[in-house]
């Protein structure tokens, strides 16, 4: 019967595959290259970092001989909410080299200006202060330097409409924040489209979900709700998702007429924070 996933079991989980390791008298290359696994995938195991699938398990004991064991004790994702679920997914999201969003209300957080940012943190419940705000702006406002490299990672994002049409701080913020997105758009350091409300009912309609790669490393999906998140590492569960984010995708407008609407959009919102401005 497999444990139940956490952190705590991630790391006996490691501790015990290096334990056998050097009982078997392999370095984590020899293991590596027996197993069928790249090496960092096993030092990211034994470190308690991340989980194998149930294949690799399955070579890891055919390779040490040890009957079944890292099959059977495999840490098992059940779809629970993950404790500190933000805190691991941004982690994820900085060594991602390559990643895939759907929002459907709000502007992804590495995506999101200062003035944006404010107001989202702003409106939540229990109300916050002033600091408690400013501090939690800070760390959004760093994940954005994960575009700082124009290369890596690679960003496809899928805006429901509601997120250009959801007015967050009023025209000027919006105008600001659309503009942002546009540029990086035009820039070409990330790729746009948006879902429009004509598309109708889509095939991600139950809500938000970024989708993540890795170098040498197996991809995950993080899906997130009110005040709760899953991070999904399954292969059949990811590659799943995968799926439905290609379906929805499918629906959406191309990156040029996306940037077209993020433009028209800002414009709209430019024009009526200049009226509000001067009446």
């Amino acid at each position: 019967m497999a444990i139940e996933d956490n952190p705590r079991s991630r790391e006996q989980y490691g501790a015990e595959l290096k334990r056998r390791r050097e009982a078997a008298g392999l370095t984590q290359e020899e293991l590596s290259q027996r197993a069928v696994m790249s090496r960092t995938h096993i030092a990211h195991i034994e470190g308690g970092r991340r989980r194998p699938d149930a294949e690799d398990a399955r070579r890891l004991d055919q390779v040490l001989g040890t009957d079944g064991f890292f099959e059977n004790f495999l840490p098992a994702l059940d779809g629970r909410k993950v404790a500190e679920h933000f805190a691991q997914a941004a982690e994820l999201e900085r060594q991602a080299v390559a990643i895939k969003e759907y929002a459907s209300t709000l502007v992804p957080g590495f995506l999101q200006t200062p003035g944006y940012a404010r107001e989202v943190l702003g409106s939540g419940h229990p109300a916050k202060s002033d600091e408690k705000r400013d501090t939690l702006l800070a760390t959004r406002l760093e994940r954005s330097r994960i575009l700082d490299d124009f290369d890596s990672p690679k960003v496809t994002l899928l805006l429901g409409e509601a997120v250009l049409r959801q007015a967050i701080g009023g025209p000027r913020v919006m105008c600001d924040q659309l503009c942002h997105v546009l540029a990086l758009g035009e820039n070409r350091r990330i790729r746009v489209h948006i879902l429009p409300f004509t598309a109708g009912a889509h095939a991600l309609l139950e809500g938000p979900v970024k989708l993540m790669w890795f170098d040498e490393l197996p991809s995950v999906a993080y899906v997130e709700g009110l005040k709760s998140g899953r991070i999904w590492e399954l292969p059949g569960t990811v590659r799943e998702l995968e799926d439905v984010y290609d379906h929805a995708l499918g629906d959406a407008l191309s990156h040029r007429m996306s940037l077209a609407l993020l433009r028209s959009v800002a414009e709209d919102y430019r024009h009526e924070a200049d009226r509000d401005q001067h009446p």
